[in-house]
């Protein structure tokens, strides 16, 4: 196996556990934590808002980790950073998994659940825009996007894989007791693997070359960032709005939304965000492969444009019962988001120089996060209740997300030095 493939593999690797990890928080955040870790006796939408605030927590450190990793992945190396990244998940994630509960400890259960949820963010701050360069830096020209939906691929494979095993868990006995734990602990064999893979990465052209013509005059990346390409992370911030905040309005809070208000069966609903996320995996990297061609730029709007569309009918079936619409809109929805999540990678990586390439993407995707992504779930929650229950607010927030998204896309463009690639 050469290293464009090795490359390509590692970030589809790395990405999948890592966000295994981070959908299974997400996951049991929205059906489970609120039992688990908070008093029984509080009412059920404080639980609820609660169980989502320890997942919002895991998006205030990921700008820090991204500045952090961002530095060494610029200075350093690709390599050893996301090998840092992937045990620091790993082991959090685990540490999830054997947990006491609140009627075991008290208030300690969900202190120590956040701080755990902290080092998540933190490992995840610096992972995505790792795993990003590895697979676009390595690619061969004229298939960046194509490349860059490897690591993008990482979340239909966590999501799936996550889904899954909490699907199989859900329908067993004791799910709230020890069920819950089993997709944590298997984190730990996952990151095994992982691990194996990332060793044996080289790094990219572009890392070489800019470890050659470094000096010691070279500002901090961070600083070099903030003072020359401030604009550029301020467009990506919005450009993934609707690829952060977006997606878990569609997943995390529709899991709650749809058992909440409507009833429906966890296991569908589950089995419904495991198909979709299926789809995803087939889809993207086709997507992006079409992508080259026709533009990662217009590909990204495209898919944000759908995504407008597909906001109301999203929800409106949920009040249907109709298990083959629900899943329909489950699909279309998700398409619509693998067309604009695969390329967008490759659209945010043209905007910097290689030297802060690392800390500029990062940066941009983990603030992102950190004000759409921890955020989006919780204010649609909040809207809902304000709405007595009715969808139509938290449909406004998608489709206002996702036409930012389009302006701002729209203003991206290339950094005038090209992206080192390999032949």
């Amino acid at each position: 196996m050469n290293n464009r493939s090795r490359a390509a593999l590692a970030a589809l690797v790395g990405t999948s556990i890592e966000w295994y990890d981070f959908y299974a928080f997400a996951t049991a955040a929205s059906i489970v934590f609120n039992e688990v870790f908070f008093p029984s006796d509080l009412p059920g939408p404080v639980k609820t808002i609660a169980s989502l605030g320890t997942f919002a927590v895991g998006f205030l450190l990921r700008p820090i980790g991204a500045i952090v990793f961002g530095h060494i992945g610029d200075r350093i190396g690709r390599k050893n950073t996301l090998v840092t990244t992937l045990l620091m998940m790993g082991l959090a994630s685990s540490a999830i998994g054997l947990l006491p509960t609140y009627a075991q400890i008290g208030f300690w259960a969900p202190l120590l659940l956040v701080a755990l949820r902290l080092v998540q963010g933190i490992a995840l701050g610096g992972e995505w825009g790792g795993a990003v360069l590895v697979a676009v830096e390595n690619a061969p020209e004229g298939r960046r996007a194509f490349f860059g939906s490897f690591a993008q691929l990482g979340s239909s494979v966590g999501a799936l894989l996550s889904t899954g095993a909490f699907s199989v868990m859900s329908a067993m006995d004791g799910f709230t007791t020890w069920g819950w734990r089993v997709p944590f602990l298997l984190s730990a064999v996952l990151v095994a693997v992982g691990l194996v893979i990332r060793l044996k990465l080289e790094e990219s052209p572009a890392m070489r070359q800019v470890r050659a013509e470094r000096s010691a005059e070279d500002r901090l990346p961070v600083r070099e960032v903030l003072q020359d390409s401030w604009r550029t992370v301020l467009l990506g911030v919005f450009a993934l709005a609707t690829a952060t905040g977006g997606y878990y309005v569609c997943t995390t809070f529709l899991l709650s939304y749809g058992t909440g208000e409507h009833h429906l069966s966890e296991s569908m609903l589950l089995n419904g965000l495991s198909l979709a996320a299926f789809l995803e995996l087939l889809v993207t990297p086709v997507l992006s492969f079409y992508a080259d061609r026709v533009g990662a730029r217009r590909m990204v709007i495209a898919g944000l444009l759908g995504v407008v569309a597909l906001s109301v009918p999203q929800f409106l079936v949920l009040g249907s019962g109709s298990v083959a619409l629900i899943y329909l809109a489950m699909l279309a929805m998700r398409f619509a988001m693998s067309a604009l999540y695969g390329p967008i990678a490759t659209v945010l990586a043209d905007g910097f120089p290689a030297r802060v390439r690392y800390t500029g993407i990062s940066l941009s995707y983990q603030v992102c996060t950190m004000i759409f992504g921890g955020l989006s779930p919780i204010a649609a929650a909040a809207l809902a209740a304000w709405a007595g229950g009715a969808f139509w607010p938290v449909a406004g927030l998608l489709m206002a997300l996702s036409l930012i998204g389009v302006f701002c896309t729209a203003r991206l463009r290339p950094h005038p030095a090209p992206i080192t690639t390999s032949v």
